[in-house]
């Protein structure tokens, strides 16, 4: 071998060189001196603690098996730490260390403490770790310099450093455990996922479908399909409502007055049996009981009902209303017509086809089913009550209401359509029946005495007063638009007393009520049934029996009023 080839192999060996010299340099010395001591007991070699020259220990960081296992793997950039204690490297120490650690790599000494770190990598002394496999936890920030958390997922804690160490070094490690920190990769939160569906190309899916147009729109989304029906609906209801307003407009116009309100309206409660004639029914109800009765109304009701007795007088107080509101469009002093019945409800449906085929303006009922309708006259405020039942009718004398009796005539007559007229009589009727006591007590002269002496005292009133001053009120409305020889309103007294002897008491006692009567006749005890067909009045009111009976053979309407002494005679 050359010269230059030894040469070449010296420089190649100084690592093998230095350690010798080293080695060499540690026999010499007495072992006890420096504090090492080497065992040489088999292949074993165990480490002793390094102190330098001021008996402080020296950490040697260099060496990746000098870490404790149970504090984990350094992170990966963190630097090569060194010795606290810089000394030169052919001190004893420092060749002492060396030989102690055989795994150890021979370096150069470290630099001065004013340089940097230089970050180089031993991938010889590293250990293998997987990220993913369980990253260690990162240490809690804390106030203070000394770190006392847990880094990694072990069971032991981070062992205190020295205090003694320079500040630099404290710093370094602090921005190193920042380093790793970074490094570390923070766990991904597990959200619920749904199960992934299996994939299928269109052409697949498509054939699942039809490919009608009907299929097309079930497969429209809900929001469409819901525009779409209302557009459709709302089409279908425009065209229908289109229609309607066609039929209306070829329909001749039948505007239906509104009805007045009570407490200025004259009211006229009218029972079903006074309105229509329902003598047959009544039959029905008193043979064969109330079931069949029920039973022949409901087969019966589409039926129309004949008129009655006072179904001449209801259609003369709508042809009044009508002169009223032409006069006055707002007025609300008219007669308003009330169905006043004890028929069941079911029943109401023939009664209510019967008043619109004749064309009667009666909106308001009272079905009491059995129940007397006396409670509900006053309830209804009723000016005149007029039923074909005479014990209802007393009922509601005694309670102050003005009644009477309804009595269809024997035959037939022809009535006025453009002019109510109504017929009264005088004692018990439209005054009290004080005369009617001394002339059924006394006799007629004492009668005509008594009527000659007070004349000038009025007589006091009776039950129909009230509804000849409502008569009277209405006839002031047409004077005052100079309609009084056209009033539709016209009104008679027809009495037995004799014009001499005792009618001007009957005079002075109306005109000091402020009443005006058109047509007085006097008939000194003659019949008044020939009168009365000659007047063909609505409706004649009188207290004896025996001068409805004869009005009634001439065909006059008559209602009863069932009042004052003759009652007690008849």
């Amino acid at each position: 071998m050359s010269q230059t080839s030894l040469k070449q192999k010296k420089k190649n060996e100084p690592g093998m060189r230095y350690s010798k010299e080293s080695l060499d340099a540690d026999k010499r010395k007495d072992p006890d001196k420096n504090g090492a001591r080497l065992s040489t007991q088999g292949s074993q070699e165990l480490p002793v603690p390094n102190t330098d020259s001021r008996g402080y220990i020296v950490r040697n960081q260099w060496s990746r098996t000098s870490r404790s296992p149970s504090t984990g793997a350094p992170s990966v950039d963190e630097p090569r730490s060194r010795n606290t204690v810089v000394k030169a490297p052919n001190s004893s120490a420092t060749s002492r260390t060396s030989s102690a650690s055989p795994s150890q790599h021979e370096t150069s000494p470290p630099p001065p403490s004013s340089e940097k770190p230089s970050l180089q990598q031993t991938p010889q002394t590293r250990p293998n770790t997987q990220l993913d496999s369980q990253p260690p936890t990162p240490p809690e920030h804390e106030p203070s310099s000394k770190r006392t958390s847990k880094m990694y997922g072990g069971s032991e804690p981070w062992t205190l450093r020295d205090t003694r160490e320079p500040r630099d070094l404290q710093l370094r490690d602090y921005a190193h455990s920042c380093d790793s920190r970074e490094l570390i990769p923070k766990p991904a939160r597990d959200y619920p996922r749904p199960s992934p569906t299996e994939w299928k190309p269109y052409v697949q899916r498509r054939l699942q479908y039809g490919t009608s147009m009907e299929t097309d729109q079930e497969c429209l989304s809900e929001i469409q399909q819901q525009r779409q029906q209302q557009l459709e609906e709302d089409e279908i209801d425009e065209a229908y409502w289109t229609s309607v307003s066609m039929l209306y407009e070829k329909i001749p116009s039948c505007a239906r007055p509104r009805p007045p309100k009570p407490k200025h309206a004259i009211t006229i409660a009218v029972s079903s049996r006074a309105l229509f004639n329902m003598v047959d029914d009544r039959k029905i109800y008193e043979e064969e009981g109330l079931e069949k009765y029920m039973e022949y109304q409901l087969t019966n009701e589409n039926v129309i009902l004949t008129p009655g007795p006072a179904f001449r007088f209801v259609k003369a107080l709508q042809h009044v209303n009508s002169r009223l509101r032409d006069l006055y469009p707002e007025e609300q002093d008219l007669f308003d017509i009330v169905l006043m019945t004890n028929n069941h409800a079911q029943v109401g449906v023939r009664l209510i086809n019967s008043v619109n085929h004749y064309g009667l303006l009666i909106d308001r009922f009272c079905l009491t089913g059995g129940k007397s309708p006396i409670g509900y006259l006053k309830a209804y405020l009723t000016n005149l009550y007029l039923s074909a039942d005479s014990e209802k009718v007393q009922e509601a004398i005694k309670e102050g209401i003005a009644s009477a009796t309804m009595f269809a005539g024997a035959k037939d007559m022809a009535y006025c359509d453009t002019q109510l007229r109504v017929a009264f009589d005088g004692d018990a009727v439209l005054f009290s029946d004080e005369s009617e006591h001394i002339a059924k007590d006394h006799g007629l002269d004492k009668f005509f005495q008594h009527e000659t002496l007070f004349e000038n005292k009025p007589l006091a009133q009776g039950p129909l007063k009230s509804f000849l001053e409502d008569l009277g009120k209405l006839q002031k409305k047409f004077y005052a638009k100079d309609e009084r020889l056209l009033c539709p309103i016209r009104t008679y007294l027809v009495t037995a007393r004799s014009a001499a002897s005792s009618g001007a008491r009957v005079l002075k006692t109306l005109r000091r009520w402020g009443l005006e009567i058109d047509e007085a006749l006097f008939l000194a005890g003659a019949p008044k049934g020939p009168i009365l067909v000659k007047i063909r009045p609505h409706i004649f009111f009188d207290d004896q029996m025996f001068h409805i009976e004869s009005a009634q053979k001439f065909g006059t309407i008559t209602a009863h009023v069932p009042y004052g002494i003759a009652q007690k005679r008849n």
